[in-house]
């Protein structure tokens, strides 16, 4: 087996994907684990595939332990893309750093993070912009609600909602919509559990932008912008076309965010434009690479690599430049999510074609590499049913 210390992903979808073939490349010893079968581990820079337990469950710490134990895995670094097991990881950092090495950020920055209410209250100390929101103890306080209509209503704790409600959001156009709303959660989870937020004008030209960064105690020293020119749902969903781009009017928000959560490694932060107001709003943080992190990768900025060498000691200099103006692509999803938004009138026929010429990132295959993407085709059903 190899000598170096090498990585484990956590969860092979297509950002773990992209994370085995960012690592891969550099000579770095990849290994994958996933609840089931999954493209990552079909990649040829995987070395080793192994099945595991539900992240969110008792025993994939124990599996995670005995894993490293039995392949003699000392100083691996581990490396999750997947929201649960970020919050297994953290929640059990102090056990598993005896025979890893972590990334993950400590449980305290974790639940700031994953609680939106939080989240959003931390925002409001240091200046950054959010979606006005209101919070319910009772069904009949939503009838006195300030907001203006449309509203969505999330779990404080995204994980947990989804869980137990079997849905991510409940969108209300009315409040009589938003009291039968509350009353399907409630059957569910205590209403004290959620918030109810404005949903900001819609419009085909205005996407959801990331700005994602790799952090050293809340200073950023490198980052990476994006935007979602398409995804699915086609909208609230995750991405099926996206761009690198630059919008330097997020970098002072992110860092006041890094800076007073004192964060450490990969995180990207989800923005806005309000068109009413003219200003980008905090939408969310995820403490993981995200689905198209490959583009940033192919643009410059190996998130993979960054917090591979941070953790093995290797200093991490501060990097402001990367290329702006690649697309990234996943082409089994991209093709049928946007003939369905053609068909409803959510994508327009320019769109497409003013794509054609950029410069592309496949997210499924790559030369030399093109396996993954078959066994895409093979997993679609599982992949579908399961996200």
């Amino acid at each position: 087996m190899d000598t170096k210390p090498g990585v484990i992903i956590i969860e092979g979808h297509v950002q773990g994907l992209s994370n085995v073939r960012a690592l891969g490349e550099q000579g770095i010893p990849v290994w994958v684990i996933d609840k089931s079968d999954c493209v990552a581990r079909h990649s040829k820079y995987c070395q080793k595939f192994q099945i595991c337990p539900d992240y969110d469950s008792p025993l994939f710490i124990d599996f995670l332990l005995n894993f490293s134990e039995k392949n003699n895995l000392k100083n691996w670094l581990l490396l999750p893309s997947n929201d649960h097991a970020v919050y297994s990881i953290s929640k059990n950092k102090e056990k598993l750093s005896t025979c890893f090495k972590i990334i993950t950020e400590d449980l305290n920055t974790v639940l700031k993070i994953y609680d939106k209410v939080e989240l959003l209250k931390i925002a409001a100390e240091i200046g950054v912009d959010y979606p006005l929101y209101e919070t319910y103890n009772s069904i009949s306080e939503c009838d006195q609600t300030k907001l203006n209509f449309p509203l969505i209503t999330k779990g404080n704790n995204g994980l947990s909602f989804y869980k137990k409600t079997k849905t991510k959001v409940l969108i209300s156009n009315t409040k009589e919509e938003l009291s039968d709303n509350l009353k399907k959660i409630e059957s569910k989870i205590p209403i004290k559990e959620t918030f109810t937020q404005e949903i900001l004008p819609y419009s085909e030209e205005n996407k959801t932008i990331s700005f994602t960064c790799f952090s050293v105690k809340g200073e950023i020293k490198a980052h990476w912008v994006g935007v979602k020119l398409r995804e699915h749902p086609l909208r609230f969903g995750t991405a099926t076309l996206a761009e690198s781009i630059e919008k330097p009017e997020l970098y002072i928000p992110s860092k006041k965010l890094m800076q007073i959560l004192q964060y450490t490694g990969i995180c990207e932060i989800e923005y806005l434009l309000d068109v009413r107001d003219n200003k980008y709003k905090l939408i969310e943080i995820n403490a993981r690479s995200w689905l198209w992190v490959g583009l940033a990768k192919a643009c410059g900025v190996n998130y993979a690599k960054l917090a591979y060498d941070y953790v093995n000691g290797v200093e991490i200099k501060e990097s402001k430049s990367y290329q702006v103006g690649t697309v990234w692509f996943n082409p089994i999803t991209n093709i049928f999510f946007g003939i369905k938004g053609l068909l409803l009138g959510r994508v327009k026929l320019k769109s497409i074609f003013e794509n054609i010429p950029k410069k592309k990132i496949n997210a499924l295959f790559q030369k030399g590499d093109r396996k993954p993407g078959f066994m895409y085709f093979l997993l679609l059903f599982k992949i579908f049913k399961t996200r």
